[in-house]
């Protein structure tokens, strides 16, 4: 890589903004009015405001652009050095705003299977994994995998099945990506995301509800679009999604009920000792409980095992080829919002959905991408410990390596 400036980016709008910021990372810390100017509402309450930003800033210390990487109206990459080497995403609204931008450590990914199965049994006690082709038919061909078809806890990435019930209803008339909801206090969960600090009646479209469960993994949007929709709908969607063993997840439980839960340790046991056909009214009791007060999560893992949404690798290519297969801006939309700094190159893979998930012993990332040539590849990646809690920004970054290696080499032609 050669050293250069942002100059032959800043003729975009995303690439001005990336300018922008290798600019600030040098004058940091910078007044919240100049902040707000430049960051979107949405990203700067997800990252905790001004101060987060900052702060942000000074851990990857003065950045200078080493190259260029991909420059387009809405979207710019660059190779910088900072305190390290990362790859930096910037990505802007339409109104110039940054609402994503992503800093990626810059190593190499692995570049043969063998490597990256190597890599794969060093990141925790549990991990599964699947790469494969989406073929046009819809139908998942596996390239590889390691325990592909193992059943593991899924964290947030259960959301999927949520966005995938609300095409489903909208498809079928029986719901409109515009039609306005009225947030509600009974229905709100705990964070992650920002709904739950919106005052009761604000109304939004469900467009907007499904743009913040995916982007920012928001929990108030989540429950909101499960109570709308039918609390059995995102359990039918497992079954219409081809996943292999949807009664794992019955009864279907929302973020409130499972921080009820994962909250108090003497309800989960009696939650657990009762048999399933009647643990479906318990969660209604939970959700008309007042929500617990978890000011910090819980630091060890609480019954991943028991308490969770579940799905295997295999399942999530499923669950993304019927995503693919309903077919509908709004969901390509709110996937597309953010890759969580998987920062693959955007001439090669123009397109990239994500959704992850965690809690205290469980990390899951899973991608779709279509390639220039108009395949579509989709990984997934699940690793979880019942007895520790996982590294979660360690294990982040090599995952995410290991990710691109596949996605380089599912790429390759065959």
């Amino acid at each position: 890589m050669i050293e250069t400036t942002t100059a032959d980016a800043s003729s975009s709008s995303a690439g001005r903004q990336l300018d922008w910021l290798v600019g600030a990372s040098a004058r940091a810390p910078l007044p919240d009015g100049e902040i707000r100017q430049r960051l979107a509402l949405a990203l700067l309450d997800a990252i905790g405001g001004p101060e987060s930003f900052n702060a942000a800033l000074a851990e990857v210390g003065r950045l200078t652009v080493r190259e260029i990487l991909a420059s387009r109206p809405d979207h710019a990459q660059a190779a910088v050095r900072g305190s390290a080497d990362y790859l930096v995403a910037v990505r802007v609204d339409g109104a110039g705003l940054i609402d994503d931008m992503r800093l990626t450590p810059d190593e190499a990914p692995p570049t043969s299977w063998t490597d990256i199965d190597s890599q794969l049994t060093q990141l925790g006690a549990r991990v599964s994994f699947a790469a494969a082709e989406i073929r046009p038919d819809g139908q998942c061909q596996i390239r590889h995998g390691l325990d592909a078809d193992t059943q593991r806890p899924i964290g947030s990435a259960f959301k999927l099945y949520v966005l995938g019930a609300l095409g489903q209803a909208t498809a079928e008339g029986r719901a409109s990506w515009d039609e306005l909801l009225a947030i509600r206090d009974d229905w709100k969960s705990l964070p992650g995301g920002v709904l739950q600090n919106r005052p009761a009646g604000a109304t939004l479209t469900l467009a907007d509800y499904a743009d913040h469960m995916i982007s920012i993994s928001d929990n108030t949007a989540t429950d909101h679009l499960i109570h709308r929709l039918g609390r059995d709908a995102a359990w039918r969607q497992l079954t219409l999604f081809s996943h292999r063993q949807p009664q794992a997840n019955d009864p279907s439980l929302t973020t409130k009920a499972f921080f009820q839960l994962k909250a108090d340790p003497a309800r989960a046991r009696r939650y657990l000792t009762l048999p399933r056909h009647e643990r479906a009214a318990v969660v209604e009791e939970l959700e008309r409980l007042p929500l617990p007060d978890v000011r910090e999560s819980w630091p060890h893992p609480r019954d991943i095992d028991q308490i969770e949404w579940f799905a295997s690798p295999i399942d999530i290519c499923h669950a993304y080829a019927g995503l693919q297969r309903l077919d509908q801006p709004e969901i390509h939309h709110a996937l597309s919002l953010s890759n969580e700094g998987l920062n693959l190159d955007i001439s090669r893979f123009p397109t990239v959905w994500y959704k992850g998930g965690s809690e205290p012993g469980v990390l899951t990332l899973h991608y779709l991408v279509r390639t220039a040539d108009a395949r579509v590849l989709s990984t997934s990646l699940m690793v979880s410990d019942p007895a520790a809690p996982l590294d979660k920004i360690d294990v982040t970054i090599k995952g995410q390596s290991i990710i691109r290696g596949a996605f380089h080499l599912l790429a390759m032609p065959q």
